[in-house]
């Protein structure tokens, strides 16, 4: 079958180990000092682990590959313990992998062992996480306002934050904020160096966030462009630092922008790597 799986570059690759915590699941070895991708069945292509490498030497691809066998996946993780056991079944909930996460469960309680608190599956036979509605990460919560009317304190400065989630991954494109909203499409590093990030870009606004480095670019274009044609929104601001990976972000935007058929007022503001404003 054709799916999204690990691709490893060994030429960038240096052996350091960095992506393997992101890998409960042990698709990933460190054999003659480079990363290796030892077996289809156990990579979920979720990505976990592709932020973790310094080299940039992980990205997803689709290809053909093995069927993702959570049964397999289950038998090598269970071994290494609860804290592995929980560290797993989290991953899945993030990424909204229900399935995956229910066979996990299934997995568990037929050979009695413990499931980690806060995990169980509900009359349908669905999987629950710590909530009723599911991770708290990916929950969307609307705070009907952002606290623009707020008076700024003498002391720390008011939060200006309109929603949850803020990841692009996890806000969904259905989300009732994104209707009639100034969309601020922000770079992660931005909030932390740029001090007038709440008060200059934030305020206001609706809020994604991701990183065009790391991340799947196509991926977000393809459901930034799905947010662009399902809302009538306002505004678009991309927010990016000033390193040259960080341009892609503006790049993908546009193209996303181009993709919907829409036309919306466009602009994009460049944060230096010392917090200054360049634009």
């Amino acid at each position: 079958m054709k799916r999204k799986i690990i691709k490893i570059d060994h030429d960038l690759c240096d052996g350091c180990g960095l992506c393997l915590p992101g890998c409960p699941e042990g698709a990933l070895r460190i054999i003659d000092g480079r990363a290796r991708l030892v077996s289809d069945l156990f990579c979920d292509g979720l990505g976990a682990c592709v932020g973790e490498c310094p080299k940039g030497a992980l990205t997803v691809e689709e290809r053909e590959a093995q069927p993702y066998d959570e049964g397999r996946v289950m038998e090598e993780i269970v071994p290494q313990g609860p804290a592995t056991i929980r560290a797993h079944l989290e991953h899945l909930e993030d990424h909204g992998e229900k399935e995956y996460l229910a066979r996990a469960l299934d997995y568990l309680k037929k050979r009695k062992i413990e499931v980690p608190e806060g995990f169980q599956l509900n009359e349908t036979g669905e999987s629950g996480g710590a909530e009723p509605c599911g991770c708290p990460s990916a929950r969307i919560i609307d705070f009907s306002g952002g606290g623009e009317d707020r008076p700024a304190p003498a002391g720390p400065a008011p939060s200006r934050l309109g929603q949850w989630p803020v990841q692009l991954n996890l806000v969904p494109p259905a989300a009732p904020f994104l209707e009639g909203a100034d969309l601020l499409v922000s770079a992660d590093c931005v909030p932390i160096a740029y001090g007038g990030f709440h008060e200059d870009l934030l305020k206001n606004r609706v809020v994604v966030c991701g990183c065009p480095k790391f991340d799947d670019a196509e991926a977000y274009r393809e459901r930034l462009a799905e947010y662009f044609r399902r809302h009538e929104i306002n505004s678009v601001t991309v927010a990016r630092m000033e390193v040259p990976c960080c341009s892609g972000l503006t790049a993908l935007a546009r193209g996303a922008l181009a993709d919907s058929g829409k036309e919306i007022p466009f602009q994009e503001t460049m944060i230096g790597v010392r917090g200054e404003k360049l634009n």
